[in-house]
């Protein structure tokens, strides 16, 4: 499960992938595809979460690893076994701009606990 928290220790990839509204399903799937069949079983990988830009122009991938070195070793892998067909595929719809974080503050809103009514969702 995806914990965002300070100190964990945990290595956080997010990737930032910009692509056609039209296309925005595909890269989806794609990246879906990709997580499910060969990087969620690479030791040190610890949870991913796919979120859709509300414009349809975005996608961004937040992916958290057990540390860096873990996220080193994934991305010497991936490069030294040449470029899978899902790397080739995204790249064919969209361009990515991706980083590596560690978290530094986590902030949360007012809670029920502290009398406050709770934030509507819409």
């Amino acid at each position: 499960m995806t914990t965002i928290a300070e100190n964990s220790g945990l290595v956080t990839a997010i990737n930032v992938f910009t692509v056609d509204p039209s296309k925005q399903q595909e890269l989806l799937d794609l990246l879906a595809r990709a997580t499910e069949t060969s990087v969620r079983d690479v030791p040190g990988f610890v949870s991913a979460a796919l979120h859709r830009g509300v414009d349809g122009t975005k996608v961004t991938m937040y992916a958290q690893w057990a540390s860096a070195a873990h996220y080193e070793r994934y991305q010497s892998m991936r490069s030294a076994s040449g470029a899978s067909s899902y790397v080739a595929d995204i790249l064919a719809i969209a361009s990515f701009a991706p980083g590596t974080y560690e978290v530094v503050k986590v902030f949360t809103g007012p809670s029920e606990a502290d009398g406050d009514p709770p934030v509507p969702r819409t």
